[in-house]
């Protein structure tokens, strides 16, 4: 089952080193509210309850927008709740409007990321320049987290899948794979039915819309990271004159089939990867498993098929649990560390460090259950999807792409499974330019796995109004990890301005 994100929020954003992604907790204390008017009611439970307490001199407010559940139909009277927060800062001056923030995924929460954010620079957080002239607005879309949360995957069929081999040789362990990812697409389809369109991206950016409308913003401000771009871009053609600025960091490329999307990221994680054991040769010091790296996480792969180690919670560090750890240390540089010593750990025969990783990228929780992660990035893909490949092309992709591509090739294509057992209807994006919107900024970073580098130029091009802005650096996005991209956005934000035209900017 698993399908590699396209991004989410990373602990990287998260204070007091917190060790996993919060999972979406709570429920909202207000009512969806129908059409422009939110009941904004305090929540500073939802930092606490993630973090532990909430960013000083800032005020955090709830709200859900009742949005029709099918944009073609949207007097039907069927609804669903899009939960919100606003961030205000004690400080705010000259105030812009609302800034709306999507983490990707797709399947992340956004009011995660937004109370993430609100810490400021210093853990990671966003700009004071930016906070103090913004609302932040953060919005789990529909089937994600706190609005009306897609739940079709049982634990035990996620823990076999994650656990699962993610490049079956045999034939037989291939059809055993394919038939777990049958049963969830079916077990999804028993419980939502026709509704499993609507959570496609276009009825989301609907959504948005309805969002900027009721947060009083005559347009749109948004900052959208990885799936947030694609999100970003097919709202950007749908609503054009709507848009005062897009800032889409990790760029997904809409004209890509789903073939050719799964194949760039084979190709984008395992540049990734060749960084990685590049940098364990040059830092040895730091890398534990130098100095052949590569060869060191191959045979890790390897022993853990036919001996895994066992964890101190009992759990056995399968192949594919070992993978989704590989996977998972890879969308930050601050990651690379973490995956050395969790080889390093296997070697040693702890487990440990791997499923550290590997429940990070899963978001399972200490009790053994998951968050709708991936629930919502299923259902959300494979509504956007017509053009799934057959079991026997996944088959045949699989040896070709082992080749091209040895760590993460063949798994690639294997994920691309649950698509081809979707039976909901599909309600694919558009993929044209944004006719009459003005310039949207598109930030690419040279070493990210998720989302390649190669697509940012394409966004751009695509949308026929995208500036590109690279970063010269690792991991998954961009913004704010430099002063010189931090420096390049918040002038686009704030005042409109743009950068340079080919702005680089260096990885330190």
């Amino acid at each position: 089952m698993i399908m590699s994100l396209s991004g989410c929020t990373l602990p990287a954003f998260a204070p007091n080193g917190a060790d996993e992604p919060a999972t979406p907790g709570g429920t909202d204390p207000s009512p969806a509210v129908a059409g422009g008017t939110l009941d904004w009611q305090p929540c500073s439970s939802v930092p606490r309850e993630l973090v532990g307490r909430a960013a000083s001199g800032m005020s955090y407010d709830c709200a859900s927008l009742a949005v029709p559940r099918d944009w073609a139909s949207p007097n039907s009277g069927e609804t669903y709740e899009v939960a919100m927060i606003r961030i205000r800062s004690d400080s705010q001056r000259d105030r812009i409007g609302s800034l709306l923030l999507n983490p990707g995924g797709p399947g992340g929460s956004g009011i995660d990321l937004a109370v993430y954010l609100s810490f400021g620079p210093n853990l990671g957080g966003l700009p004071t320049e930016i906070t103090d002239q913004f609302d932040i607005i953060g919005f789990d879309p529909r089937g994600v987290g706190r609005s009306n949360p897609v739940k079709c995957i049982s634990t035990a069929d996620q823990d076999a899948s994650f656990g699962a081999d993610q490049d079956p040789v045999s034939q037989a362990a291939f059809d055993e794979l394919a038939a777990l990812n049958k049963k969830i697409a079916d077990g999804c389809a028993q419980k939502y039915g026709d509704q499993l369109p609507y959570f496609s991206t276009e009825q989301a950016a609907h959504d948005v819309d309805a969002l900027r409308a009721a947060v009083g913003d005559e347009k749109l401000t948004y900052l959208g990271f990885s799936y947030g771009t694609l999100l970003g871009a097919t709202y950007a053609q749908l609503f054009p004159d709507k848009i005062r600025a897009l800032v889409l960091d990790g760029a997904v490329d809409p004209t890509e089939t789903y073939v050719q999307g799964s194949e760039a990221q084979a190709k984008g994680f395992e540049r990734a990867f060749t960084n990685f054991t590049a940098w364990c040769t040059k830092t040895p010091a730091k890398c534990p498993i130098a100095p052949d790296a590569r060869g060191a996480v191959t045979d890790a792969l390897a022993k853990s098929r036919t001996s895994p180690v066992r964890a101190t919670d009992g759990r056995e560090a399968t192949a594919g649990w070992v993978f989704i750890g590989i996977i998972s240390s890879l969308y930050t540089e601050s990651g690379w560390t973490s995956l050395a010593e969790a080889i390093d750990g296997l070697q040693q025969g702890d487990a440990d460090g791997i499923f550290k990783l590997a429940d990070q990228y899963t978001e399972r929780k200490q009790d053994g259950s998951y968050s709708n992660l991936f629930d919502a990035n299923i259902a959300v893909n494979c509504a956007d999807t017509d053009d799934a490949p057959t079991a026997a092309e996944v088959r045949a992709l699989q040896t070709q792409w082992r080749a091209k591509y040895p760590m993460f090739g063949a798994a690639l294509a294997v994920g691309m499974l649950p698509c081809t057992y979707w039976t909901g209807k599909r309600d694919p994006y558009p993929a044209e330019a944004a006719k009459g919107a003005p310039p949207i900024v598109v930030v690419g970073t040279t070493g990210d796995p998720a989302t390649p580098y190669e697509n940012t130029a394409d966004l751009a091009t695509m949308l026929g109004v995208g500036h590109v802005l690279t970063w010269e650096g690792e991991g998954h996005t961009a913004y704010p990890s430099t002063d010189c991209i931090v420096e390049a956005v918040d002038d686009y934000l704030i005042d409109l301005k743009m950068f340079p035209d080919g702005l680089r900017c260096p990885a330190r």
